[in-house]
């Protein structure tokens, strides 16, 4: 019955905020950055998900937020502390209602083939000289959430040109599942927040709509920029091991005290 109640809560906060939405993004009007946030984090209330964070979050507008990638649930975990737009792989825009979310979070859409890297990357350089903030899966895809897939150098293209005459600001920033009902999340049980491989998504929700309360950590590491570096590929090396010695933190519990509490929710008996 829990999993049912959580899904009818989020069903119902869902219908209340899509419908502003879509209204203040044809409109274009501010507000339209800020409602992404907030759905973000009532969705991670429903779903009794309690975010820790770690370090100091970039407040320098625009950064590139580059982070790890475990499962559809980094959206609304990210999306919850992050105010950016995400950068993501063409086929999301069509998935039902998740494609939609996306498009009303202004979602930077791009294509795997490399004769769209250059194309792409003048779309996400405009954005970002608008003053918006991206947030990038540089794994280019989700993994089990015991590892930090490689990196794709590519991503970091944008990276390499100033943004308003002064080098881009980039972020990476970890997270990891930690904890569920107070009990540390092992190897094995990491896959039940993870989503990958062949997963079908409704089913792997619906498990998630009747787990009880889940910590989960995000780091944020110090930001660099391309003047540190000298290719995108050092760059693209250097965040991949930084994230990947947080999630190792994560995993083992060595993170120490979260720098602020983020959100709790408890579910309907």
């Amino acid at each position: 019955m829990t999993a049912f109640f959580t899904a009818l809560r989020f069903a119902g906060w869902t219908a209340a905020l899509l419908p502003l939405q879509m209204i203040l993004v044809g409109l274009n009007l501010p507000l339209a950055k800020r409602i992404p946030m907030i759905y973000h984090r009532g969705v991670s209330r429903i779903i009794a998900f309690k975010i820790e964070r770690h370090g100091e979050m970039s407040h320098t507008r625009p950064t590139l937020f580059v982070c790890n990638h475990t499962s559809y649930l980094d959206i609304t975990m990210y999306g919850a502390v992050l105010p950016g737009s995400f950068i993501a792989k063409v086929e999301v825009r069509g998935w039902p209602l998740f494609g939609l979310l996306a498009r009303l979070q202004r979602t930077v859409f791009i294509e795997r083939r490399a004769l769209r890297t250059a194309e792409h990357r003048d779309e996400m350089q405009q954005r970002l000289e608008q003053g918006d903030n991206l947030i990038l899966f540089p794994e280019g895809t989700s993994n089990d959430g015991n590892r930090v897939l490689p990196f794709k150098s590519a991503f970091f293209g944008v990276a390499e040109k100033e943004i308003g005459g002064k080098p881009l600001t980039v972020q990476p920033v970890s997270i990891c599942y930690t904890r569920l009902d107070g009990i540390p999340i092992g190897r094995t049980y990491r896959p039940i927040f993870a989503w990958y491989g062949d997963m079908e998504m409704a089913g792997h929700l619906w498990n998630v709509f009747g787990l009880g309360h889940t910590t989960v950590a995000i780091e944020f590491h110090e930001p660099v920029t391309m003047a540190q570096f000298k290719s995108r590929k050092e760059m693209s090396a250097h965040c991949h091991r930084v994230i990947s010695e947080g999630v190792s933190r994560g995993i083992h519990g060595r993170l120490g005290k979260p720098a602020k509490h983020a959100w709790w929710a408890s579910k309907p008996a």
